[in-house]
C-alpha cells in the first residue's frame, strides 16, 4: 500500500524546498534574466555608456554571415558528437554485458576517460593528431596524405569531434551497461528459444528495452555537445582555422570576453538558449512517443 506524507503545518514544506529553490534562483534563473537584459543593451567596452537598442543586437547577429556559419558549425559538430559517442558507447556496452574474460577490468578501463578534464583530452588528441608532433599526424602525412588540421578547417572540425566525441563514450557507457543488466534475462533466453538470431534479438527485443535510456542519453548529449566542449574546443583548434571549429558557445565567449562586445555576446547566449529549449521540447514532443517505459 503507498503511504502519503502528510505535514501538518502548510508552511513546511516550502520552507523545506527553499533552499532548492534559492540555489536553481541565484545561479539559473538569474544569470538567465540579466542575459535576457543585457541582450537589449549596447554598452562600450568598460560599461561606461549604456543604451537601450532594442532589437538591433539579433538583428546584426542574425545579418552577419560569419554567425550564421557558426550556427551550422554548431549543428554539424553536435550531431556527429551524438551519433559517435553514443553508438561506440552502445557497441562497448554490449560487449561488456556477454560474459568475456577480465569483464570488471575491461569496465573500469572503460570508465577512466570521463575523469579526464577537457583540457587534458585535448591535449591527448594534440599529441595523436598534431601534423609535426602527432603520432598519426606524422603517419598520415607519410602515407602521403595532406594532414595540418591547423590550416585545413575540415580536418580541424573532424578532430574536434573526435575528441568531444571519446571524452563523452564513458559518460554513455554507463547508462547503456546499465540499462542492458536492468534487462531480464528471461525475455532474452525465451526470445532464443523462440529461434531469434542475437542480432534480431537486439533490434527486437534490446533496443527497443533500452529506448528510455537512449532517449535520456540523447537529449543530454545533445545539450552537452552544444554547451560542454568550449574547453576541448578552446585547447584543441582556438576555434580555428579561421571560423571553421567555432560553435554557438565558443564565439559567445570571444565576443564577450576578447571583444568585449557584452550586448551581442548576450543576445547570442539567449538565441542558444531559445535553440535548446526548442531542441529539447521537439524531442519530448515527437521522439519520445517512440520510448516505451
Amino acid at each position: 500500500m503507498r503511504r502519503k506524507v502528510i505535514f501538518g503545518n502548510k508552511l513546511l514544506p516550502y520552507l523545506l524546498l527553499a533552499p532548492q529553490l534559492i540555489v536553481t534562483a541565484i545561479f539559473f534563473f538569474w544569470p538567465a534574466a540579466e542575459a535576457i537584459r543585457y541582450s537589449f543593451l549596447r554598452q562600450d567596452a568598460f560599461g561606461i555608456s549604456v543604451m537601450f537598442v532594442g532589437l538591433e543586437n539579433f538583428q546584426d547577429l542574425f545579418a552577419d554571415d560569419r554567425y550564421l556559419q557558426v550556427v551550422w558549425n554548431t549543428i554539424w559538430f553536435s550531431f556527429w558528437v551524438t551519433v559517435l559517442s553514443m553508438g561506440v558507447a552502445l557497441l562497448l556496452a554490449v560487449l561488456a554485458d556477454r560474459h568475456i574474460r577480465g569483464r570488471d577490468t575491461y569496465r573500469t578501463l572503460l570508465i577512466w576517460p570521463y575523469a579526464i578534464a577537457p583540457a587534458i583530452a585535448a591535449v591527448l588528441y594534440i599529441f595523436l593528431f598534431h601534423p609535426s608532433l602527432g603520432l598519426l599526424g606524422r603517419a598520415l602525412n607519410g602515407f602521403g596524405v595532406p594532414w595540418d588540421y591547423r590550416l585545413n578547417g575540415d580536418q580541424a572540425m573532424l578532430v574536434v569531434i573526435l575528441a568531444a566525441a571519446w571524452k563523452q563514450v564513458s559518460y554513455n557507457f554507463l547508462f547503456f551497461l546499465a540499462g542492458l543488466q536492468s534487462i531480464p534475462k528471461s525475455v532474452l533466453e525465451a526470445a532464443a528459444i523462440d529461434g531469434a538470431s542475437p542480432s534480431r534479438r537486439f533490434w527486437t527485443v534490446i533496443f527497443p528495452l533500452l529506448s528510455p535510456t537512449t532517449f535520456f542519453l540523447l537529449v543530454i548529449n545533445i545539450t552537452s555537445a552544444v554547451f560542454d566542449t568550449f574547453g576541448i574546443i578552446d585547447a584543441l583548434t582556438g576555434g580555428g582555422p579561421g571560423n571553421a571549429t567555432q560553435t554557438m558557445i565558443y564565439r559567445a565567449y570571444v565576443d564577450g570576453r576578447v571583444n568585449l562586445d557584452l550586448g551581442s555576446s548576450a543576445a547570442q547566449s539567449v538565441v542558444l538558449m531559445i535553440a535548446v529549449m526548442a531542441l529539447t521540447l521537439v524531442q519530448f514532443r515527437f521522439i519520445e512517443r517512440r520510448v516505451h517505459y
